[in-house]
């Protein structure tokens, strides 16, 4: 019986996972961690909140458990890792991509349905806990990713589809002339991270990258985290346009969450896939020998690959 007790557990583990998820999306919805960067009761945080105090009681338990509180006597305290991630103006805040989440949730809510019809969730989306959210992510491997690519011989540069500028605004720190090309909405959203960070060197062009023209002059084109959300012709088409727009000998570099190519590994990736099957109408994640080939049939040499964590940066010259 031991064996299959712990088959069940695994399994268990899988199915139950939403209800430590629901946990730490409701208490950043309520900001809880900005409250409890010092001790405080259930009736305090309660009172605050305007919240149900049992139902509060009962989450800064569950918090407690998950170890992100601490909790001694009847008050609650952040953790090291809540206070780090969990509390607005903190440099490696996550809250944004968590908010993000939330919208994710109810999306991912109707899955029996989309996999019924093959069309993605409209239930919903925030943009600005989008944007946000990828420069929560982007800050933690900015600086990483742009060492990694080299900026050797590059005076300008393209960052395609940059949302909210956290790589644009490494390059630059790094005396590069970037483009910034994203939708209105992003921009607005980059300029005001832009304008805190106090960085100069870069320009926006505010459009749609598909139709629209994209510039030319390009030492470098750095396109990270877009491909997911298009299909293999309309990622191919992309590239197309960019190597059109790069100089003699410029650079393309790719960002993607890194997949196997049978498409199975790692298993955040394959579930990533998922999650473009409930948002978009045909993005999913793309092993490195796809893109690479994406790359050469672009007209692209000297391709090569570098592994970042959890994501890879597929490169080719022109």
């Amino acid at each position: 019986m031991s064996k299959i007790n712990e088959q069940v557990r695994t399994l268990r583990e899988i199915w139950s996972g939403f209800r430590s998820a629901r946990v730490l999306i409701t208490a950043n919805n309520y900001r809880i961690f900005d409250y409890l960067t010092e001790p405080q009761s259930a009736r305090a945080i309660s009172h605050q909140l305007k919240t149900d105090l049992r139902a509060t009681e009962i989450l800064l338990d569950a918090l407690t458990g998950l170890e992100l509180l601490k909790k001694s006597a009847e008050e609650y305290k952040n953790t090291s890792l809540s206070n780090r991630f969990l509390v607005k103006g903190d440099p490696y805040y996550q809250g944004d991509i968590i908010r993000h989440a939330d919208y994710l949730w109810k999306n991912w809510s109707a899955l029996d349905e989309v996999v019924q019809t093959g069309k993605p969730s409209q239930r919903g989306r925030n943009y600005e806990a989008f944007i946000l959210g990828m420069h929560n992510l982007a800050t933690l491997r900015a600086r990483d990713v742009i060492k990694a690519i080299g900026l050797r011989k590059v005076r300008n540069a393209l960052d395609l589809g940059g949302g909210p500028g956290t790589y644009s605004i490494e390059m630059a720190k790094r005396g590069v002339q970037v483009t910034l090309f994203d939708h209105p909405e992003a921009i607005e959203l980059a300029k005001k991270i832009i304008d805190k960070e106090e960085v100069n060197g870069i320009n926006f062009i505010r459009g749609d990258f598909v139709g629209d023209d994209i510039g030319h002059g390009y030492d470098l084109i750095f396109i990270s985290q877009v491909f997911h959300s298009y299909s293999a012709d309309g990622n191919l088409l992309i590239l197309r346009k960019c190597a059109k727009s790069l100089n003699r000998q410029g650079r393309i570099a790719i960002q993607e969450f890194y997949m196997s190519e049978n498409r199975t590994y790692p298993v955040q990736s394959a579930l990533f896939s998922v999650n473009m099957l409930v948002n978009t109408l045909a993005g999913r994640c793309y092993s490195p020998g796809e893109i690479k080939k994406w790359l050469s049939n672009s007209g692209l040499k000297n391709i090569c690959e570098k592994r970042m964590d959890d994501t890879v940066l597929i490169m080719g010259s022109y």
